[in-house]
Formats: C-alpha cells, structure tokens, sequence
C-alpha cells in the first residue's frame, strides 16, 4: 500500500485546468429528480474510514469522490450527475456485509468501489450478486475471489459483479520471492502471517515460489493481528538462522513486528506486500526499517504521466488525506463504472433503462480506457489485465522503487 505524497509534482495547475483521461463518480440508480433535472447515479464506497487502516480507506473514498467530481465537471455522460455515498467498514466483514445490504436497497446506487480488505469482499461478493449491482475493487488480492477457492487447481469465476483493478496475490508473492531470492540473494526465510485471508494467501504463493527456487523455510509463525508484542516470534526468527523474514499482513502489525525483530538482534529485513507499502509502516518499524522491503501493485506514481495530473488534481482538491497506495486504482474503479454508466445510456437513446443495474454490470466487463494506473480493462474473471508490480526499499526513512516489472512463472 502507499500512501506517500509524490513532491515531484507542480500544483501550480489548478483542477479545473487538467482533464484526465479516466475518471468519475456516480450516484448511481437512477434518482430521476436531482436538482439540475437529470439524474443522479450514486457510486457507492466501501473501506475501513475509521480505525487502524483509516488512512487507506480514506484515500480510497477521497479518490472515488474526485472521479465523480471530475466526470460532473466535463458533463461525461449527458444528463446524469454523479455522486458519491461512502460507508465505514472498519476492515471488519460483519461492517461490509451491513454496508453491501444498505448500498443495495439504495436504488440510486449503480456501482460500488471497495472493499480495502480481501476477508471484507468475502463477505460482500454474494449481497451484490444477488442484486446485480457491480462491485470494483481497487486493492483486494487474493485470487480467490474471482478464481474461485481452488484457483490453483481449477479457475471458476464465482461471482460475474465482482471486479478488481489491483493484480492478485497469485502474482504479487511470486514476484516478490523472486526478487528476494534472485535480487536480494536471501536463501533462507522465516515466513509470519496474520492468519487473515489476505495475509495468509500473500504468504503462501511467496513461499510456494521461493521453496521452488531453491529456497528454504527455516520457520513459519501465526501472529495475532489485535497483538501488540512479537517478542517470542522475533525470538524464534533470530533462534532460526533466517536472513529475511516474510510476513503477510498489513502495516499496522508489520511495523511493530519489524522493529521488534530487529530489537531481538536479528538484523535483517522484513518483506512484505502492498498490505505494509505505507508511511505508517516506516512510522511504527522505527530507524531500523532501513532496507525493509514491499511489493505494491502498478508501476509508480511518478513515472506515469496520467498519475501525474491524478496527482496534481487531488492536490488541488486539497482533500485533508493522501490518496494513498490505492488513490489511483480507486478513481480507475469508479471511471470503470463511470464508462459503464455512459455505455448503457448512450445504448439506450440518453437515459437509464429500468434494468441499469445488470446493464452496468455487463458493461464493465468490456471497458477500457487509458486510466491512472495504465490501461483499464479486465480478463474473463474480473482481474485486472495490468499485471505490472514494483518492489520498494525503506531508504532514508522513505519508500523507494527498486525494480518494476511483471511476474515470470
């Protein structure tokens, strides 16, 4: 995850002075009476707003918010005004499965963005399914999801509303145990997991790679995510020879768990995906966090020039969060549905059909545009086709890119 400020960018511009190419929010549904006597499409938003993981969520909302604001701006879809409802899950399955039922008996409600969370989408997929109302992710990764429970074996869409534009695990630990077996030269791991669906998926395609490489698992641990002390795991990675440790989970564990390892003497890095890629991560590991290691997905911020303008765009918003790791995949989310929106209309003389929902299900199986992140568009599953990661070091109390590509299996 990220959520760095990208400096390198002129505020100079002001919003209304940069069109972007992939935008947009929606109040979905249809409300036939809006002030301006079109209608208004309401994109719902669902991520943690509150709580551990707030800066994400936040970042996630902000940026679907912008997306809306810009598709208003240039009049996108003919008629129709967008905006957006968002709703706190508080990374908590129970909370998203509430806000999926909430969102789905708001009529006006054509598209959802979110979750942040994989074990969060679990619990929502089946609501908005049932009510063909189209759900795009910008972070969740395990492939689950859209592969089905036996993915490695047999790929089964489960549910066709359900869509995402990260890349999912099924690529993101392999990329990152081959650049820590093959760049960083690190044989031996001691792998921790938070027992989440996110974090242990994450930690089992990275060890299934690294193992397949010719690496070696000198240890595996479980923590407990509302746990503050790793002391007795840092104790058995020092005890186990390991040179690197691997965790699959979020920031707010991995930070502390880094600088603990460190504190017990073990002085080598932490590794892990997009669920560590933030500022707070760098906050809570402390001074030893230097050469740290995360996969996050995408190329960076700073070297795509559609970012840039995202960039300088949400800067001129002045929002009071940073976008954060998932900024660009969740304005790329909602402009996904924007241009679903604006199929089904254009396909139907200028207005909403009764059945928009399923309509704008549909059509989001076939965008593409030139987003944020790149090119927007997904596979037969729901996945996103951009399957680009990169890999950051702690450097200077900052994250860094060191090396982008894509995954060789």
């Amino acid at each position: 995850m990220r959520q760095r400020s990208l400096i390198a960018i002129t505020a100079a511009l002001s919003a209304g002075a940069l069109t972007l190419t992939a935008c947009g929010s929606r109040d979905s549904g249809g409300d036939k009476g809006s002030d301006s006597g079109g209608t208004v499409v309401t994109i719902g938003v669902d991520a943690p707003l509150t709580g551990d993981l707030s800066a994400l969520g936040l970042g996630i909302k902000n940026s679907v918010d912008l997306a809306a604001n810009t598709a208003n701006k240039q009049k996108f879809v003919e008629g129709v005004t967008f905006k957006i409802v968002a709703k706190d899950d508080q990374a908590q399955p129970s909370a998203g499965q509430q806000n999926a039922t909430a969102l789905v008996a708001d009529k006006s409600v054509l598209g959802v963005v979110g979750p942040l969370n994989s074990s969060v989408a679990e619990s929502m997929q089946k609501v908005f399914d049932d009510a063909k109302l189209v759900e795009v992710s910008p972070a969740n990764t395990n492939p689950a999801l859209t592969q089905g429970t036996d993915w490695a074996k047999t790929k089964k869409r489960p549910y066709t509303s359900y869509f995402r534009t990260a890349t999912t695990d099924a690529i993101q630990g392999p990329f990152a145990a081959q650049y820590v077996y093959n760049d960083a030269k690190k044989k031996k791991v001691f792998v921790i997991d938070d027992k989440k669906t996110y974090g242990a998926g994450l930690a089992a395609t990275f060890t299934a790679e690294f193992k397949k490489l010719g690496g070696k698992v000198v240890g595996t641990q479980h923590i407990n995510p509302d746990a503050k002390d790793f002391s007795a795991v840092a104790t058995e990675v020092k005890n186990s020879g390991a040179d690197v440790v691997y965790y699959g989970g979020e920031y707010p564990q991995a930070g502390p768990l880094s600088k603990q390892i460190k504190d017990a003497g073990a002085k080598i890095p932490l590794v892990g995906g997009d669920g560590i890629y933030a500022e707070d991560f760098i906050k809570l590991a402390g001074s030893g966090a230097s050469g740290d290691l995360a996969t996050s997905v995408g190329a960076p911020v700073e070297d795509l020039p559609s970012a840039k303008e995202f960039v300088a765009n949400y800067k001129a918003a002045n929002y009071k969060e940073d976008y954060a790791a998932y900024g660009g995949y969740s304005y790329d989310s909602a402009w996904s549905i924007i241009e679903a929106v604006k199929k089904v209309v254009d396909d139907n003389g200028g207005k909403l059909p009764d059945d928009a929902r399923a309509k704008v299900t549909a059509a989001v199986q076939n965008v593409s545009f030139d987003g944020v992140t790149g090119k927007v568009s997904f596979d037969e599953f729901g996945d996103a086709t951009n399957k680009q990661l990169t890999v950051y070091a702690v450097e200077n109390g900052a994250w860094k890119a060191v090396k982008s590509g894509t995954y060789s299996g």
